[in-house]
Parts: C-alpha cells; structure tokens; sequence
C-alpha cells in the first residue's frame, strides 16, 4: 500500500486532534428513536433492527475535504417481563451492533473499518399511565467484546467500557390522545481517564392516523465536564404497526444544525419491530 508524505502528515495532525474532532466519545447514537421513544411495550418479547446511515463533510476543527460516513446495523433484542418495581414493568435488553465506517481527512482516505461494534446491555423500568408513560433505567457498554485496534481511528468498537442512564417520559397532549409529544434523555460515562462525559436527549412530536403515526423528531446533544461538543438536529418521522401480524417499523430523516467541534451532517434512519 503507498502511502504519500501527504497523508503521513494527514494522519499526525489527525492524532495530535482530540478524538471527538469526528466522533464523540460516548457510544450511543442520538437518532435511533423518535416518536413515542420513551413508550415501551406490554409484557413480552421483542425484536427491534435499527439500519442507519450518517454522512457529514462540514466539520469546523479539521482542514477542508474531510469528511466521515458511518453505517450501522443495530439487532436489539427486548424482554418486558411481567415482573413488577415499584409499580412498573421491568424490561431487560440488549444491544449488538455492526458498524462500518469511512473517514477522509483533507481529502485523502484515512482509514476505513467494517465490523462488530461493542455490546449493550440495560435493565428498565417502564410506568404507563392513561395519558403517559415513563421509563428509566441503566445500561453497560462491553469493551472488548467490539472490533478495536487502537492504531485504526474506524474501529467499530471503543476499546473502553461505558455506563449508561436512561430517563424519558411521553405525554398525549389532547383528550383524543393522538397527538403525543416524548422526550428521552440517555447519560454516558465513558470509564476511561480524559473522555468526556455527555447528555443525549431525543424528542418527538406526533400525531396518530389510526395505526400511522407522522411527526417532527430531533435530538440534542452536550458534553459535560471539559468537553464543548455539541450536535443539534432536527427532522421528519414516519411510523407504522399492523396489529394483525405483531410488525411494524419507522423511517426518519435528520439534519444536523449549529454542531460545535464535531462534523455536522445528515442522519438517515429505518426499523423494523416484531412482537413475539
């Protein structure tokens, strides 16, 4: 493989760079949900696939004719038990991503990576109420179990464990209970000297047409402590569920505004749920 001097320069500054100059240090992806995010399910098992896609060539720290494009497939698996704390329904989940990502800086390729991202898991507590639903809960990031190498700046995996904390709420806004506004809030802490720590909030605003579901969806994005990156979007969902076979799925379109120290882009994001 030729590498040019160019590029060999390229890849010093980039490593002189603070990390979260293209990717944050936290490993969850704000954008995955939107309407009705913070609602969970009855008792039950399962199946949520999440495919994405995040392209991004504005980026305010790194020279011109840089840009990254990450796809993810994510398999999350779900289990609403019928056990009951304080009131409310515990869930158990789990999270195993594939990860392909292609990073360019100054407009030579830096490095690309395709592979097993690290694996998730979390414990909740989901409250339904007549005109809300609550959910809280926490979650652990695995290093190791993800594809690391510490001389790829790609790699799927983190090479570092993170804890998670959840809190969302929606609330149906009218009596006819078809206009429904969510929020979910997930904090991450990386557990690795130097890496910040950030607050990740999704939100949606939806009405229901019978079994459709339409809205404007967003999320926003900082990191606490001596981080400054910030990510703003804003963006269009659609959702569907079929009663008849237990399946489902949504669509949404994202487009990043007013980011600080990270690229700014487009998020582009599908599911598909099956009840068991």
């Amino acid at each position: 493989m030729k590498i040019t001097f160019s590029k060999l320069a390229l890849m010093a500054a980039v490593a002189s760079l603070s990390f979260t100059a293209y990717a944050s240090d936290s490993q969850y992806v704000p954008g995955l949900e939107g309407i009705k995010g913070s609602v969970l399910p009855p008792p039950g098992v399962y199946y949520r696939g999440y495919l994405a896609n995040y392209s991004a060539d504005k980026n305010e720290v790194l020279p011109g004719g840089s840009e990254v494009n990450v796809t993810a497939l994510v398999s999350r698996a779900v289990w609403v038990t019928p056990q009951k704390i304080l009131g409310g329904d515990l869930v158990l989940d789990t999270l195993v991503p594939i990860v392909k990502t292609d990073l360019r800086i100054g407009g030579e390729d830096i490095d690309e990576r395709t592979g097993l991202g690290d694996l998730y898991a979390s414990g909740l507590v989901a409250w339904h109420g007549e005109r809300w639903d609550t959910v809280a809960g926490a979650g652990w990031y695995f290093s190791g179990t993800g594809d690391y190498d510490e001389r790829r700046f790609a790699s799927p995996g983190k090479g570092y464990n993170s804890l998670s904390f959840t809190l969302g709420g929606n609330v149906k806004l009218n009596k006819a209970g078809d206009i429904d506004l969510s929020a979910l809030g997930t904090y991450e802490i990386p557990k690795e000297y130097g890496l910040d720590e950030e607050l990740m909030i999704e939100w949606g605003l939806s009405k229901s047409f019978g079994i459709l579901d339409a809205g404007v969806v967003g999320y926003n994005t900082f990191e606490t402590g001596a981080g400054d990156e910030k990510r703003n979007a804003v963006g269009l969902s659609m959702a569907y569920f079929s009663p008849e076979y237990l399946l489902g799925g949504d669509v949404a379109v994202y487009k990043e505004y007013s980011n600080k120290n990270t690229f700014e882009g487009n998020l582009i994001r599908a599911s598909l749920n099956k009840a068991f």
